[in-house]
């Protein structure tokens, strides 16, 4: 009983206020009790001071039992409140990407890092012996009818355009033609049918020089074979079909891409009036031309490929036969045929000079009705008119020395053509015009009037 009594913190006697003081034996060692009360009672303590501290890490500060809080002054470290930082711990950092930049999942390595070609490894499973033999290349489909005129119907229109072969050719060799070849002369030839005499003769400029490149003269023949088939369809789009496609065998046999018996192979099996046609119409341009020679002009001199003596050539006769035979309507057609809308003011200024180099009323008027029908129906554009016209101004002068009364008929003939609404008033007022040297008046010194030009 004594010795239960002695595990007690306090003893009788210290309850009722006694002075002695009881010992306790621990290892050998007598120790007063109050200094073990005090060691638990401070172990304790320090065991809630560590599992509050673990708890409440990055407050910096603890509870006690008996509810009041208690200044560690010190920072919690626990790693449990830091689990998503990157940042150092230390609080210190260069501040530069981790491993340069180059790092994290899914990232190419660092900027400029070349990597090697993998070799393939013969322990491999799967390697196979012939794997680095193999040669991979793109393959094209071939296309079929609908597609293959969606496709390279953009491409002959362009054509109309540029009027470049070689560019047609190399993007018909990227194309997979497969067995429709012989159709690209085919829709060429069916787009030019609704097209100009220019758009007719770069067609037959296109098909002489895709032949031994993209198609062969098999191939040619079979287009033409189709395309005399197609006569009855086309001749509902274009009336006039039969003869344009004559001029087209007849063009091509003269250029080498048909044999000079293709014509030959088809007489007395047509039963096609169409197909007979245009038959009849090459054998007709074929006999024109001595030893087969090639046709250059069989879709007439139009389009802006001619040259520019050739195309001032043309307009002067234009302008001669329309003085012999005073029709507005074939002028304005012939024009058109001509097809060089950029060199209209050519005919202006031939018009106007030979309004100036001609003695009567009736060339006069006769330029001024055309002049005027072809500002309203506007095949003359405004710039086209008003180049013509300045051109005339500035070769005035030189104009003067062989006709002697041009300025007052230019005057004239401008003030006339303002009237009729052809050209516009400051075009008017910029015309030339040369006064007579005389005195202002008689009184003012010998001071001579100023030249207007």
């Amino acid at each position: 009983e004594l010795e239960n009594l002695s595990d007690a913190p306090f003893s009788g006697d210290e309850e009722n206020g006694g002075s002695e003081e009881r010992k306790t034996e621990i290892n050998g060692n007598w120790i007063p009790a109050t200094s073990i009360t005090e060691a638990k009672i401070n172990a304790k303590a320090k065991r809630r001071l560590r599992k509050n501290s673990s708890r409440d890490s990055g407050r910096g500060d603890s509870v006690s039992d008996n509810g009041e809080t208690l200044k560690t002054g010190v920072v919690p470290t626990s790693p449990k409140g830091k689990l998503l930082d990157r940042r150092s711990r230390s609080g210190k950092g260069r501040g530069l990407p981790k491993k340069g930049g180059a790092g994290g999942k899914g990232v190419w390595g660092t900027p400029g890092q070349v990597y090697d070609v993998e070799e393939v490894d013969i322990k491999d499973p799967n390697y196979d012996d012939d794997q680095e033999n193999c040669v991979y290349e793109t393959v094209v489909l071939p296309l079929d009818e609908r597609a293959f005129e969606k496709t390279l119907t953009p491409i002959i229109q362009e054509y109309f355009e540029h009027g470049d072969t070689n560019e047609v050719s190399e993007m018909l060799k990227d194309l997979n033609l497969g067995e429709m070849k012989y159709s690209v002369p085919v829709l060429a030839v069916s787009l030019a049918l609704e097209g100009k005499a220019s758009h007719r003769e770069m067609t037959s400029k296109l098909i002489s020089d895709l032949c031994g490149k993209v198609v062969s003269k098999t191939d040619v023949e079979k287009s033409f074979d189709r395309l005399l088939k197609e006569l009855p369809e086309l001749v509902l789009d274009s009336p006039r079909a039969p003869q344009l496609v004559g001029q087209f065998i007849a063009r091509a046999v003269g250029d080498g891409v048909l044999s000079s018996t293709y014509i030959d192979g088809y007489k007395g099996t047509v039963d096609c009036i169409q197909a007979r046609a245009a038959l009849d119409r090459a054998t007709v341009l074929l006999s024109m031309t001595k030893g087969g020679k090639r046709i250059d002009n069989v879709w007439g001199s139009g389009g802006g490929q001619q040259s520019v003596k050739h195309l001032v050539k043309e307009i002067d006769m234009l302008l001669k036969e329309y003085l012999l035979s005073g029709d507005v309507l074939e002028a304005e057609r012939c024009l058109q045929e001509l097809e060089v809308p950029h060199f209209h003011h050519e005919l202006v200024y031939e018009a106007v000079v030979m309004v100036l180099e001609s003695t009567g009323e009736k060339t006069f008027k006769m330029i001024l009705d055309l002049l005027k029908s072809l500002w309203r129906s506007s095949v003359i554009t405004m710039d086209q008119m008003k180049r013509g016209y300045e051109r005339v101004y500035c070769e005035i002068p030189d104009i003067n020395l062989d006709v002697p009364h041009s300025y007052s008929v230019l005057e004239r003939f401008v003030e006339e053509c303002f009237q009729a609404g052809i050209i516009s008033k400051p075009l008017r007022d910029l015309c030339p015009t040369r006064g007579r040297k005389r005195f202002v008046s008689e009184g003012d010194g010998g001071r001579l009037k100023l030249e207007s030009y």
